[in-house]
C-alpha cells in the first residue's frame, strides 16, 4: 500500500483524514506540532504511535513531531531526508484557520508553511512524492456566480486574510503542477458535522457565530437578500480529500470543490434558526442600512470583536461548479438544506454548545 504524510494530523480534518487511509490498509505518518492526540470526528482517540523512521506497518498511524513554519520541518537533516523518502504522497491539512490573526503569521505558516511541504515533496529520491493541498473554496473571495473549479482568477477582494493566504498557497501548488509535481487542490466549504448525525469533535470558527445569534449577543446580521452559506458535511470533505490522494495520477493537476450539492439560502438558515423557540430571533437587515452605531454597548461589542469576521459569509452568492469532482467521485455533496442542518444544530444543542433552554429563562 502507499505511505501517506497527513501535515495538520492532530486537526479536524486531519484526524478523520489519517484514520480512513490507515482504515484503507496505507501506512500514514501524522505531522503534529504541540497537540499529539488525533480524533475522530465523534470525538474518539486514533490509535497512533512514534515514527522513529521508515515505513510504518500498513493500517497504522505514527506521529512525527514537526513545524511546517521551518525550512525543514523542524526536523534533524537525517529525520528530514528519511521521511522525504519515505513518503509517497503529502496530504497538506497545517493551516491557521481563524479569520483575525495578523498577516505575518499566515505569511509564515499557510504560505511559507506550503512553500516548505512542497520542499519535502521535491527532496524526495529520484522523483517528487505527490501532494494533495487543502484549501478552501472561498479562495473566490467576495465574487458571486458560478465559480469553476480550475479557474485561478484572482478575486478583486477578499473576506479576510486567510482567504487571501490560502489563494497565495494555491498559487505556490499550481507553480509546483507545472514543474510536473503529481499534486492536486482540494477545497472545503464551510465545514460543519456528519451529515447523518451532525456529529463533530470541536466547536469553531462558524459554530462561533451560531452560538452568539442563538444566545441573543448578536442580535442582527447584515445580509444580502441573494446570500446563500455553503455548508459541507466533515466526512463529504474527507472522502473527497482521501479519493483525491488514493488517486492522485488521476486528480492532479486538478482543482476539486467539496462543497454542498445546494448551498442554504441566508433566509432559511434565519428561519431555521427562529425554529428553535429557545434561540433569540435574529434579525436580518440589508448592509447599506445597518448601522453598528445603534446597537446595544454589548452587541456593539461582540458585533466588533466576532460577528465582523463572519458578515461576509451572510453576504455572498458564490456557485461553486464540481464538474471534477463528479468526474472523479460520481457525486457532488449532499444539500445544504434544513434537514441537514438541524441535524447539526440538534447535536450542537445536545453536546451543550448551544442553548437547550430559553436564552431568557
Amino acid at each position: 500500500m502507499t505511505c501517506y504524510l497527513v501535515s495538520g494530523a492532530a486537526g479536524l480534518l486531519g484526524g478523520e483524514i489519517s484514520a480512513a487511509l490507515a482504515a484503507q490498509g496505507n501506512s500514514v505518518i501524522g505531522l503534529v506540532r504541540k497537540n499529539r492526540i488525533l480524533r475522530h470526528g465523534d470525538g474518539l482517540e486514533v490509535p497512533t504511535a512514534e515514527w522513529i523512521g521508515g515505513v510504518p506497518q500498513p493500517g497504522t498511524v505514527q506521529l512525527v513531531t514537526g513545524d511546517v513554519t521551518d525550512p525543514r520541518l523542524g526536523l534533524s537533516p537525517a529525520s528530514y531526508r528519511d521521511l522525504a523518502d519515505t513518503v509517497d504522497c503529502i496530504i497538506h491539512c497545517a493551516a491557521l484557520v481563524e479569520f483575525d490573526a495578523d498577516e505575518a503569521i499566515y505569511a509564515a505558516i499557510n504560505i511559507d508553511g506550503t512553500r516548505h511541504v512542497l520542499d519535502l515533496a521535491r527532496t524526495r529520491t529520484n522523483s517528487p512524492a505527490a501532494m494533495v493541498q487543502v484549501s478552501t473554496a472561498y479562495v473566490c473571495g467576495e465574487r458571486d456566480g458560478e465559480i469553476a473549479e480550475d479557474d485561478p482568477q484572482r478575486p478583486k477582494r477578499f473576506a479576510n486574510p486567510y482567504e487571501a493566504s490560502k489563494f497565495a498557497s494555491e498559487a505556490l501548488v499550481r507553480e509546483a503542477m507545472a514543474d510536473g509535481m503529481p499534486a492536486a487542490i482540494a477545497r472545503p466549504s464551510i465545514v460543519v458535522g456528519r451529515a447523518g448525525d451532525g456529529v463533530i469533535a470541536g466547536f469553531d470558527t462558524i459554530y462561533m457565530a451560531f452560538k452568539l445569534l442563538a444566545e441573543g449577543r448578536i442580535r442582527t446580521i447584515p445580509s444580502t437578500r441573494d446570500a446563500t452559506l455553503n455548508f459541507v458535511p466533515l466526512d463529504h470533505a474527507v472522502n473527497g480529500i482521501v479519493t483525491i490522494a488514493t488517486r492522485i495520477e488521476k486528480a492532479r493537476g486538478q482543482a476539486f470543490h467539496l462543497v454542498a450539492g445546494a448551498p442554504m439560502p441566508v433566509a432559511d438558515f434565519f428561519s431555521l434558526v427562529r425554529d428553535y423557540p429557545q434561540f433569540s430571533n435574529p434579525e436580518q437587515v440589508a448592509p447599506d442600512q445597518f448601522d453598528p452605531e445603534i446597537l446595544s454597548p454589548i452587541e456593539r461589542r461582540f458585533h466588533r470583536r466576532v460577528a465582523t469576521l463572519y458578515t461576509s459569509y451572510f453576504q455572498r452568492n458564490p456557485l461553486f461548479l464540481q464538474d471534477n469532482v463528479m468526474s472523479l467521485m460520481g457525486s457532488g455533496g449532499p444539500d445544504a438544506d434544513r434537514d441537514l442542518m438541524g441535524r447539526q444544530i440538534d447535536f450542537a444543542v445536545g453536546a451543550g454548545f448551544l442553548p437547550a433552554e430559553s436564552v431568557n429563562a
